[in-house]
């Protein structure tokens, strides 16, 4: 793989946009800002925030390990996907692989792209079909994207298929790990040094319990991360999030404990489940949710929202038919949704 035949050409001759905040550091001390048509009163906020956020950046290379180089932020990993999208992919020309059932903004991002989406679905067990993703790679094949653990299944697939892939592929292969901390297997951020067409995306929205201030992580090769840094918004990352995101990463010791109660708590549920006769099936999960069948979807879907109980119904989705995705809750919660269950078991 040419990393340079797969950016797009007005990205590779385009010129970034160079901020303020970008040739002068605002946390230098004892200057007086008057470069960046700031409001002067001091809010606290009322400066730019750092468009590369070293210290976000700094502390989140300590817990995985990577040099902050490798590391891109967006707003939100759906940000790092859309700029994905923007560096390689030409409107018009390029495809991407999908496997469904898998997150659904993959296709919506190549909509917004203008990029043609081969659907190549899971086998059933929600395994990778390794021949058939081969066989579809073509010239025009920019982007392969696998989410590992899956959503909305929840298993993760196997290493040596991905591995497979990441060898058989011309072009950028996107592993999506937002569930990786709630699985047995490590994340493939060990593997970037072996593979110079490997992106991975994290987010803090998950195992880090912050949604709400919309940070995700991107990890890639030195190079790939330039090219994303390039076309980026210069402010992406606002000076809340990064605040709250860099506390965050200073109390993960705090995260990892939750982790470790959602896992178990997953356990009780898997059990627990097993005696409501509607439930028909559970799939194994390495997420932080279970993906069960039932005997009718929209029927307990409708159930349970009327006892004020919101899952998420997939019924629609590639070999999800009549499957429900309960996220686990905290233990009172979890407590609250099998008394529920067991209330509506016939």
């Amino acid at each position: 793989m040419t990393l340079d035949n797969l950016i797009r050409k007005n990205v590779k001759n385009m010129s970034a946009y160079s901020s303020a905040r970008d040739e002068f550091n605002a946390d230098e001390e004892n200057f007086l800002f008057l470069d960046a048509n700031e409001n002067p009163f001091n809010t606290d906020y009322n400066r730019y925030p750092d468009p590369y956020q070293h210290e976000l950046k700094s502390a989140i290379s300590e817990i995985k390990q990577i040099p902050k180089e490798n590391i891109l932020l967006g707003n939100g990993s759906d940000e790092v996907l859309d700029l994905i999208f923007r560096a390689f992919c030409e409107p018009k020309e390029d495809e991407i692989i999908t496997m469904p059932p898998t997150y659904g903004m993959y296709e919506v991002l190549a909509n917004l792209n203008d990029i043609k989406t081969i659907l190549v679905p899971l086998k059933k067990g929600f395994q990778i079909d390794v021949d058939s993703v081969i066989s579809s790679i073509t010239e025009k094949t920019k982007l392969i994207f696998i989410c590992s653990p899956n959503n909305p299944s929840g298993n993760l697939l196997q290493i040596n298929d991905i591995k497979n892939i990441l060898e058989k592929s011309s072009g950028l292969v996107v592993i999506d790990e937002a569930y990786i901390d709630f699985a047995a297997n490590s994340s493939f951020i060990s593997e970037l040094n072996d593979y110079p067409n490997l992106i991975i995306t994290q987010t803090f929205s998950k195992a880090l319990a912050h949604a709400g201030i919309r940070v995700g992580m991107c990890f890639a090769s030195e190079r790939i991360i330039s090219v994303l840094n390039k076309i980026k918004p210069p402010y992406n990352i606002n000076q809340l999030s990064q605040k709250k995101a860099f506390e965050v990463v200073k109390n993960y010791e705090t995260y990892l404990f939750q982790v470790e109660i959602i896992k178990s708590e997953r356990e009780i549920l898997k059990e627990e489940f097993k005696n409501i006769s509607w439930i028909e099936h559970i799939y194994p999960s390495e997420s932080n949710f279970l993906l069960c069948k039932v005997d009718n979807a929209n029927f307990r879907y409708n159930q349970l929202l009327k006892q004020k109980i919101v899952v998420r119904n997939r019924t629609n989705q590639h070999l999800c038919e009549n499957c429900l995705r309960f996220t686990i809750g905290t233990p009172e919660q979890n407590q609250i949704l099998l008394n529920t269950l067991k209330q509506i078991n016939s």
